[in-house]
């Protein structure tokens, strides 16, 4: 699901304040300023530091780090299931309690947050363990069927190192399931983020193209055309959007009064700037043009993106412009090979 990015509105209980509908005093410049260049930094890290990864994902042989190819059959149906993972979403919260809803969602989030965090912090943690840590390789392998007929489901290899950062962002999940605390949703989510960007590769720029347009046309529709996305994105309870509160200055850690960013519009055009830099790469120049303009593109298009929404006050009303904007800009500069990858 591509979420939004939503300011909400200053003075409203709505947005995440105190239940009992008081209004809260309004965000400080300084503190909007604060939470909007953070929001703007935290989209852009996963992008760039996932993109790069990529690269070494795509000429890896580890089969636990293998990526996710999306073929441009994949990127026309994905707007078409996106709809009815919503909707679905949706009838459920207005059929189900919602309380017992974000609990399995909470327990499935945790879960996932603690892989997504522990492959994300793998390669940075490695530089700090000793020479002489005792290192043991392990491998968790899955297969089905016997003999000639024998299929793997799943194989996946592992080591003490990766153990310990699993230890680690176990207390992260922790944190996030019993406090619900916005760092904690920050740091799956930045996860999450990277790891999509990473693992996520598009066959070539039409496919791009195809998964952009649609999703254009998926927002669109969603946001102008009912009230679906705002329901479920006030109903759900999960890792799945970047948070910045407004009011940091006034209440420091405690504050509650957030701007928010949703991980789809960090993660589908981080990985087509991803594929471009992936092109640029195999092209075998010491320049990388198409991946600095499209992430150029990206920057402009999201402040854009922001400094409007912040100008007329309406949350999510203006989620697809920086979408549009990467799509518009890279369709047009970008002619390549089918395959941009190395």
């Amino acid at each position: 699901m591509d979420s939004a990015l939503s300011d909400p509105h200053n003075g409203s209980a709505e947005a995440g304040g105190p239940a009992n509908g008081k209004t809260r005093p309004p965000s400080t410049p300084e503190g909007i300023a604060l939470a909007y260049g953070s929001l703007l930094l935290m989209a852009l890290l996963p992008i760039f530091f996932g993109a790069l990864r990529s690269v070494r994902c795509a000429r890896g042989k580890n089969a636990s780090d293998m990526p996710e190819t999306i073929t441009s059959r994949d990127a026309a149906r994905f707007p078409i299931v996106a709809s009815c993972a919503l909707l679905g979403l949706y009838l459920f919260f207005k059929i189900f309690s919602q309380e017992y809803i974000n609990l399995l969602l909470s327990m499935y989030f945790f879960v996932l947050g603690i892989l997504a965090l522990s492959h994300t912090i793998s390669p940075f943690m490695n530089k700090f363990f000793p020479v002489n840590f005792p290192n043991r390789q392990y491998q968790l392998l899955f297969t089905q069927g016997s003999g000639e007929n024998k299929e793997e489901i799943i194989n996946y290899e592992f080591d003490t190192k990766d153990l310990v950062c699993l230890g680690l962002s176990s207390i992260v999940g922790v944190w996030y399931l019993l406090r619900k605390h916005w760092i904690a949703n920050n740091l799956f989510g930045l996860a999450f983020s990277l790891n999509g960007v990473e693992l996520l590769h598009l066959n070539n720029v039409s496919t791009g193209c195809i998964l952009l347009g649609g999703l254009f046309i998926y927002d669109v529709f969603w946001v102008f055309g009912t009230n679906v996305m705002v329901t479920v994105a006030k109903s759900f309870e999960a890792p799945i959007k970047l948070v910045f509160p407004q009011d940091l200055l006034e209440k420091g850690l405690e504050a509650d009064n957030f701007a928010m960013l949703g991980l789809g519009d960090v993660v589908i055009p981080g990985i087509f700037i991803a594929l471009l830099l992936r092109f640029d790469i195999s092209l075998k120049k010491n320049t990388h043009t198409y991946f600095y303009t499209s992430f150029a593109a990206y920057i402009f298009g999201l402040g854009l993106t922001i400094f409007i929404m912040h100008i007329f006050k309406h949350a999510q009303s203006l989620q697809y412009l920086h979408i549009y904007n990467i799509y518009g800009i890279n369709a047009g500069i970008t002619e390549g090979p089918r395959s941009p990858s190395p």
